[in-house]
């Protein structure tokens, strides 16, 4: 049977382990993220997160692949990837060329049996991130990112990879992981993922984090800005958050923000200040002009 890590390593043994080796890793964890994590790596299975767009789902897979050490690994879905692009395809261009240089059914040349099993061997296969995590023989983190914008068909073979870590290629015959590795699939929730994958998963939602720890997040990732400035920023982009809006800020354009006010020198903000920013905290007209109505009245003097 494949292990998870030849040795698990004691920043996995146990919560509060996973939490401190994050924190040093960069990543800012909850009590529940942390949980997840151990979790996963005792249980050996892999973990969903869910969450909207930005809140640190792909940054959490790094970030364990960091603490671990273990090679990261990423799948990045969109709509119309297939099993040529996530598990592995022929390298067409060089059989072609063996089979040329091999003269194949021209006089004096080799028959078709002769150089058959050599095309069909893994010197001409092309691993793709699917097949590269489990053949791999160090320690792997795979994430498949943005998993819910897989074609269903493509999601039944994360199935079959999920279940048993193997695959099936009729040249070769199955391939079963040597290592197995940690697993990381984010949704952004655009679609509902099927029952089947969702059983084979612990499932981690990560939304938008309060204000107290968006704080500490802030003063993590923005070197020079003091903890009132980014108690302020927190607090401004929460109030956002509270609206009616399209898309809401997430924690990438809070950091975005935040240095956005150090290069400038800013050393408070208020009302006003989020105004004038509100471009780099939305990304659609109509939620700038609503925010900048809402901002308006508020801040308009009584």
């Amino acid at each position: 049977m494949s292990e998870p890590f030849a040795e698990p390593p004691a920043v996995l043994a146990t919560p509060d382990a996973v939490a401190e080796g994050l924190r040093a890793a960069g990543y800012l964890p909850d009590e529940t993220i942390a949980g997840t994590v151990h979790l996963a790596a005792a249980l050996e299975k892999p973990v969903l997160v869910e969450g909207p767009a930005g809140t640190g789902k792909t940054e959490l897979a790094k970030s364990v692949a960091r603490l671990t050490g273990a090679r990261l690994i990423r799948l990045q879905c969109y709509e119309g990837l297939d099993e040529a692009k996530a598990l592995y395809e022929w390298d067409y261009r060089k059989q072609l060329l063996r089979i040329q240089a091999g003269g194949v059914g021209g006089p004096g040349g080799e028959q078709w049996a002769d150089v058959e099993d050599d095309i069909f061997s893994e010197h001409y296969l092309l691993r793709r991130p699917l097949l590269e995590a489990i053949r791999a023989e160090d320690d792997v983190v795979l994430l498949i990112d943005e998993v819910d914008r897989l074609d269903v068909e493509t999601e039944a073979l994360l199935l079959e990879i999920l279940s048993d870590y193997q695959v099936s290629i009729p040249e070769l015959g199955t391939v079963t992981a040597r290592r197995r590795p940690l697993v990381f699939l984010t949704s952004n929730n655009s679609r509902e993922l099927s029952e089947a994958l969702k059983r084979r998963c612990l499932f981690l939602h990560v939304g938008y984090p309060s204000p107290e720890r968006e704080r500490e997040i802030v003063l993590a990732r923005v070197p020079g800005i003091s903890d009132r400035l980014a108690g302020q920023v927190a607090t401004g982009v929460a109030g956002l958050r509270q609206m009616d809006l399209k898309k809401r800020p997430s924690v990438s354009e809070t950091i975005d923000w935040a240095r956005t006010l150090v290069l400038l020198g800013v050393e408070t903000v208020d009302g006003e200040a989020l105004l004038r920013h509100l471009h780099v905290l939305l990304k659609h007209q109509s939620d700038i002009e609503l925010a900048g109505t809402r901002l308006a009245r508020d801040t308009r003097p009584r």
